[in-house]
C-alpha cells in the first residue's frame, strides 16, 4: 500500500525543470524540483553527463520528501547552452527520468535493448588483453558494435555489445553463447586462477554502461591497494584525490573531496555513493580551471551515518577508485574508418606488437563507420 501511495504522489507531483541562461554570466543554470526518491540525484546527473555537459557548480538539497538541485553547466567548448532544441531535449529527458516510477525490482539507469548481446568482462589486466579478447570475438563471427574498457589498480573491466555478423542482430543460440562465454573466460584467466576472471552475458535489459563498469570494478575490489614503501609510496599518496570523512551533529557523515577536474567526475562519485547504498541529503560542487571541490552530507539508506572506522576507510578507498578509474595519463588516440569484421582485432594487435598498453577504450559504430578512442601508456 505504501508503495502504491508513493507512486500516486510522484504522478501528481511531476518534476519541474527550469533552464535559465540569464541567472549566471558564464553558465546555463538548470534547476530541478521533484518528489524525492532514492537514486534521483544519479538519474539527473546521468542525463547531464550523457548530454556531454560539464557541471561547473551544483547545489544539492533533498532533505525530507522533496528534492531540489541547481546545476551550472556548459557545453564541450565551455559555452552556455543556446540551442532551443537542445534545451527542450534536456528538459524532457530530466522530467522523464526524474518522474519515472520504478517497480520494486527496478534499478536506476536500466536501458532495454534487444538489438545486441551484451558481454561483461572482468579480470587481471595485462599487456595485450584487449587484443586477445577482440581476436576471439572475430573468430566467433561476433561484430563489436560498441564497447567500453576500463583498467585500474591491476584490474580490467569491459562492457561489450556484439551482434551476429551474419544477421546483424543479437546472438540467441544458447550453445553459441556458452562457447563465447567459455572462450572469453579462458582468455581472461591467462595463467591466473579461474576465480579471478569473470564473463557474463547480460539479459536484454541492460544497465547504463558506465554505471555498470563502476559496479563491475567495485565487485572486483579494485579499490583495495597494496601499499608501497619509500619514495614511490610518497609519490602515489600525493597524486591521489583528497577524500575526507567527518561525522557531525544531526547524524550526517560529511564527505569532502578535492580532485583534478574532468568530465563526468560528479557522475562517477554519485554513482559510487548510490550503489554503496548512501543517500546525499545536501551537497555542494565548485570547480576551478584545474580542480573540483565537493562536499556531501550523507547517510546510509537505513538513515544512519557511517559508524565504524572500517567503513570510513572503505568509503574513502571506493571514492578514490571511482575518481581514478576514468583518469588516464597516457596518449589519447582517435580512429575513424569503415567497419568490417575483425577490424578491432587488427587495430589492437598493432598496439600489442608495439608494446603499447591500452588503459581505457571507447568504441562505437555509426552506420558502417566505427569510432575508437583509446588511451595508451
Amino acid at each position: 500500500m505504501d508503495d502504491e501511495y508513493a507512486k500516486l504522489i510522484r504522478r501528481v507531483n511531476q518534476p519541474r525543470v527550469v533552464i535559465d541562461n540569464n541567472a549566471c554570466e558564464d553558465a546555463t543554470v538548470i534547476q530541478v524540483d521533484s518528489v524525492n526518491k532514492h537514486g534521483i540525484l544519479l538519474e539527473v546527473v546521468q542525463v547531464l553527463t550523457d548530454m556531454n555537459l560539464t557541471i561547473r557548480k551544483a547545489y544539492i538539497a533533498s532533505d525530507g520528501g522533496w528534492f531540489m538541485d541547481v546545476f551550472n553547466v556548459v557545453d564541450n567548448d565551455g559555452n552556455k547552452i543556446r540551442d532551443k532544441e537542445i534545451i527542450d531535449y534536456i528538459q524532457r529527458r530530466i522530467e522523464t527520468s526524474a518522474g519515472f516510477v520504478p517497480s520494486r525490482r527496478g534499478s536506476v539507469g536500466v536501458m532495454p535493448s534487444e538489438e545486441h548481446t551484451s558481454i561483461e568482462l572482468a579480470g587481471t589486466d595485462r599487456p595485450g588483453l584487449l587484443s586477445e579478447v577482440c581476436a576471439v570475438l572475430a573468430d566467433l563471427r561476433c561484430n563489436v558494435v560498441n564497447a567500453e574498457i576500463w583498467t585500474h589498480n591491476t584490474r580490467a573491466a569491459a562492457v561489450v555489445h556484439v551482434t551476429d555478423d551474419s544477421t546483424g542482430c543479437a546472438i540467441t543460440d544458447p550453445k553459441r553463447l556458452l562457447m563465447i562465454k567459455d572462450l572469453l573466460c579462458n582468455v581472461l584467466k591467462g595463467n591466473d586462477d579461474l576465480k579471478t576472471a569473470k564473463t557474463m552475458l547480460s539479459a536484454p535489459g541492460v544497465m547504463h554502461r558506465e554505471r555498470r563498469l563502476h559496479q563491475i570494478m567495485f565487485a572486483d575490489r579494485d579499490y583495495e591497494r597494496v601499499e608501497k614503501t619509500g619514495v614511490r609510496a610518497v609519490e602515489e599518496r600525493s597524486s591521489r584525490p583528497q577524500v575526507n570523512l567527518l561525522n557531525i551533529e544531526k547524524d550526517y557523515t560529511v564527505i569532502t573531496m578535492r580532485a583534478k577536474d574532468r568530465p563526468k567526475l560528479l557522475f562517477d562519485i554519485i554513482c559510487t555513493l548510490t550503489d554503496m547504498q548512501y543517500v546525499v541529503f545536501h551537497g555542494m560542487v565548485n570547480t576551478t580551471r584545474m580542480d573540483a571541490n565537493q562536499e556531501f552530507y550523507i547517510r546510509h539508506v537505513d538513515g544512519l551515518p557511517i559508524s565504524s572506522e572500517a567503513e570510513c576507510v572503505r568509503v574513502i578507498q571506493c571514492l578514490e577508485a571511482a575518481i581514478e578509474r576514468r583518469a588516464s595519463e597516457g596518449l589519447e588516440l582517435e580512429l575513424c574508418t569503415e567497419d568490417r569484421l575483425g577490424l578491432l582485432s587488427d587495430i589492437t594487435r598493432i598496439f600489442r606488437e608495439n608494446s603499447l598498453c591500452i588503459k581505457r577504450a571507447l568504441i562505437s559504430t555509426k552506420g558502417d563507420r566505427p569510432e575508437c578512442a583509446a588511451g595508451e601508456t
